[in-house]
This record gives structure tokens, C-alpha cells and sequence, in this order.
């Protein structure tokens, strides 16, 4: 199981809790972060927090920190659909592209690429939809409560 630490915004009276997770990204975890074009496009596209409401039977208080947690499953059939489809679709779209190439009697390396990409594009599409879909209905759970942070006082 996948597990974050997440801040409680709010907490509504109807069994749900709002709660808000910083977004971490594997940039800024080596030395070389400072000169690096990856670290500084994902710093500046990645979005910083992520609120979502978690199903709770307890209340919890704003600001104390909860465990969350979420199957590996899920993730790595979201991965799949979006990393592994459009591969999928890449090469079915360069075989038909070709496939029609051959029966036009044209040349078939034009038609196998723009075929490819477009079935790859096509496919990347399908698996984005169908990811939202099962990221909708994979609620993470609450493991504990780590209760609130310490403040120190200046």
C-alpha cells in the first residue's frame, strides 16, 4: 500500500473530511537539480497541493496531519493504461498504416508513421479517460492520525 501524509482542511458533519496533500516530484532529490530542465519544468507545470474528500467515521481537527493510503493496484493499472495503451496504439496504428499503404500503392513509410502517431494519440486518450475513471472510484483510506505538528514559538 502506497502511503502519504495529508492535512486536514476541513471536516464536514456528514461522516466526509477534506484534506489536502503536498505534491512531491522525484525532482530535487539529486545534485544536480539546480542546472537541470526537468527540475525546473516540473516545478513550474506540477501543481504544489491536491484536496480531496476521504469518507470518515471519526472527526478530525483542522490542521492535524492523517496517514493515507492507497493500493499499489491501483497506480500501476492507471500507469499501464496511460504508458502501455499508447504504445499499444503506436504500433496498431503503424500495421493498419502500412497495411493501407500497401493496398494505395503508395509509400508505406509516410502512412505507417502518421497512422502510428495518430493511433498512439488515440489510445493515450482512451487510457487517460479510463485512468480518471478508476482514479475516481479508488478512495484512498485513513490508516491513523499523527495528530497535529509541533509549533515553535519565535
Amino acid at each position: 500500500m502506497m502511503e502519504e501524509v495529508a492535512r486536514v482542511v476541513a471536516n464536514g458533519n456528514s461522516g466526509w473530511v477534506v484534506v489536502e496533500v503536498e505534491m512531491k516530484s522525484a525532482c530535487n532529490h539529486c545534485e544536480t537539480s539546480e542546472s537541470c530542465g526537468t527540475s525546473a519544468v516540473s516545478k513550474a507545470f506540477s501543481p504544489k497541493v491536491q484536496r480531496f474528500s476521504i469518507q470518515s467515521e471519526q472527526q478530525y481537527a483542522k490542521g492535524e496531519r492523517l496517514k493515507l493510503g492507497l493500493p499499489e493496484s491501483v497506480i500501476l493499472k492507471a500507469a499501464t493504461l496511460v504508458y502501455i495503451l499508447p504504445l499499444f496504439g503506436f504500433f496498431i496504428g503503424a500495421f493498419l498504416g502500412n497495411l493501407i499503404a500497401k493496398l494505395a500503392e503508395v509509400h508505406p513509410d509516410l502512412f505507417a508513421i502518421s497512422a502510428g502517431v495518430l493511433g498512439g494519440f488515440l489510445f493515450w486518450a482512451i487510457g487517460k479517460k479510463a485512468a480518471k475513471k478508476l482514479e475516481e472510484h479508488a478512495q484512498p483510506i485513513i490508516i491513523k492520525s499523527l495528530g497535529k505538528p509541533i509549533e515553535i514559538a519565535h
